[in-house]
């Protein structure tokens, strides 16, 4: 998609500015790659730079009275240097970014999440800056996440949203200033034991950690405070799990050692897996992917720019 706007700071005859990003989805870890057009104005301009912010709608608050959503920059980028853009002349920049391993996915098998992400084109002219419009980001899961989510659907659990919060998960190497909350439903095996499953994965380069946490209110696990009394996290190779077990076998054993044994608030259980193993061969969009039709997502990026300060960003 490409967004042209007339550099406000500028006026009138100001150069114009078109971010095109190559057509795709990208992957988290991986290659963000596109051109900015730049097409001069009525008269010369010196372009100090040209950069691009990757920014993402985040959910902030305590989840009660102090709820409310801001732009989150978790990127940015120099791609083009000082030079001298001439009336009316026409000038392409092309760029490839790396993206965040923690850059949270947007889509599953090209259904939306509700996640909310973009990049922002920043160009400096002769002491003014102008932020322009946001090119959204599309960004799909890493096959080991695609794995994960497969086999959680393959177990019963359903998808039932999917948002950005803002803050860090204790005990974990997240990097980013917020992280990705998947919420599922319980399959009918563990319904009784959980009302939610929350799911959130924390890549790295060589692995992928993945945090679980359960949410039984008045259940037998209750910490005393209502609300979540479980979270424990593993971490499993990109390349999948090793020796006999296939990812169903491993993402069970996660969900049985969650809700079985860990009772109180905070306790973690990390589980390493040498790598060696292919990776999973995904097909079809069933379980997790197939409950994202009847769940209401935000498509959202019209209302990116709404209240879009610099204010709200981190």
């Amino acid at each position: 998609m490409v967004f042209k706007r007339l550099l406000g700071s500028l006026g009138v005859g100001g150069p114009t500015v078109d971010t095109v990003l190559d057509p795709g989805a990208a992957r988290p870890g991986g290659t963000l790659s596109g051109r900015v057009r730049l097409a001069g104005g009525t008269s010369d301009h010196d372009v100090e730079h040209v950069a691009l912010e990757l920014v993402a709608r985040v959910e902030t608050g305590n989840g009660e009275h102090g709820d409310g959503e801001g732009v989150v920059a978790f990127g940015r980028h120099t791609v083009g240097g000082a030079f001298r853009l001439a009336a009316g002349e026409e000038t392409s920049i092309p760029f490839a970014l790396t993206l965040p391993w923690e850059t949270p996915a947007t889509e599953l098998y090209g259904r939306p999440l509700g996640i909310v992400l973009g990049v922002r084109t920043e160009l400096a002219v002769a002491g003014a800056r102008d932020r322009g419009d946001l090119d959204p980001l599309t960004v799909a899961p890493l096959p080991a996440q695609e794995a994960v989510l497969e086999a959680l659907g393959g177990l019963g659990f359903g998808f039932r949203s999917a948002d950005l919060q803002y803050g860090r998960i204790g005990g974990t190497g997240q990097r980013l200033p917020f992280h990705q909350e998947i919420e599922l439903t319980p399959s009918p095996r563990y319904a009784h034991q959980a009302d939610e499953i929350e799911l959130t994965f924390l890549a790295v380069p060589g692995a992928l950690e993945v945090v679980l946490e359960v949410d039984k209110r008045g259940g037998p696990f209750t910490d005393g405070r209502g609300g979540h009394d479980a979270l424990s996290r593993f971490t499993v190779p990109h390349e999948g799990p090793v020796g006999p077990h296939d990812w169903s076998a491993l993402v069970d054993g996660w969900i049985q050692e969650l809700v079985e044994h860990r009772a109180s608030y905070g306790s973690h259980a990390v589980y390493g897996h040498e790598s060696g193993a292919g990776a999973a061969v995904l097909a079809g969009a069933a379980g997790i992917a197939g409950g994202i039709v009847a769940a209401e997502v935000v498509d959202g990026v019209g209302d990116f720019s709404e209240g879009d300060s610099d204010d709200g960003e981190g």
